[in-house]
C-alpha cells in the first residue's frame, strides 16, 4: 500500500495520518436519477478505506492495521493501548473499531473504545459536518466528551487516538484534550487512515 505520511497538527503529542484520501473528483454528467457522478482517484489507503466504509468490505480492515503498524506506529514513543474515535453515524459494525481490534492484536496492545463517552447533540442544533467553520466545530463540540475510568488496574499509558478521515481535527482535538484529562493516560498520538 502506497503511503504519503502527513503530520497532523493538534493538542496531542504526535499525529500522523497515511495519505491524502481523495486524490482528484472529476464531474462527468449525471445518472439515470439525475444525481451528479464524478470519476473520483483515490490514494491506496483512500481506497481501501472508501471500500470499507461504504461497500462493507471488511476484507479491507487487516492491509489497513497492518499499513498503520508497519507506518505510523514507529513514528511514535511507547503506545501501551488504542482508543478509537467516537463513531459520528450509527452502524453495526463500525469501521474504525474494526481497524483498531485488528491493530490490537497484530501490535499486541489492549482497544479501550469504552474510555470516551461522546453526549449527544443539542436537540435542533446542526450536525458536525454542516458547520463551516473550525471555530463554530469547536464550540459544537465543547463539553460534549467525558472519560469513563475504563482502565482498571494502576499505572498510566500513553494512548495512540485512531480514525479512519482527517478533516479540520476539531473532534480528534476535543477528545485528546478529553483523553489528556485522564490519570491513567500519559502522552496521546494521533492516527488517522487518510486526511481530507
Amino acid at each position: 500500500m502506497k503511503v504519503q505520511l502527513k503530520k497532523l497538527e493538534g493538542s496531542w503529542d504526535g499525529g500522523y495520518a497515511l495519505n491524502k484520501h481523495t486524490l482528484s473528483s472529476e464531474f462527468i454528467g449525471y445518472n439515470e436519477y439525475g444525481r451528479p457522478m464524478f470519476d473520483t482517484k483515490r490514494s491506496e489507503p483512500g481506497e481501501a478505506l472508501f471500500q470499507l466504509k461504504y461497500r462493507n468490505d471488511w476484507s479491507q480492515v487487516a492491509p489497513l492495521a497492518a499499513q498503520i503498524k508497519a507506518s505510523l506506529l514507529p513514528m511514535f514513543g511507547t503506545v501501551g493501548l488504542i482508543v478509537p474515535m467516537p463513531a459520528s453515524t450509527t452502524r453495526d459494525r463500525q469501521p474504525v473499531n474494526e481497524i483498531a481490534k485488528e491493530l490490537s492484536r497484530i501490535a499486541g496492545m489492549p482497544v479501550f473504545d469504552n474510555i470516551i463517552v461522546k453526549a449527544p447533540a443539542p436537540e435542533g442544533s446542526p450536525q458536525l459536518k454542516n458547520l463551516n467553520t473550525r471555530q463554530e466545530k469547536d464550540e459544537a463540540l465543547n463539553g460534549r466528551f467525558s472519560i469513563n475510568p475504563a482502565i482498571a488496574n494502576e499505572g498510566c499509558w500513553n494512548a495512540l487516538l485512531l480514525d479512519d478521515l482527517f478533516d479540520t481535527g476539531a473532534t480528534m482535538d476535543a477528545v485528546a484534550k478529553t483523553l489528556k484529562t485522564y490519570k491513567k493516560i500519559g502522552n496521546v498520538y494521533a492516527a488517522s487512515v487518510t486526511w481530507k
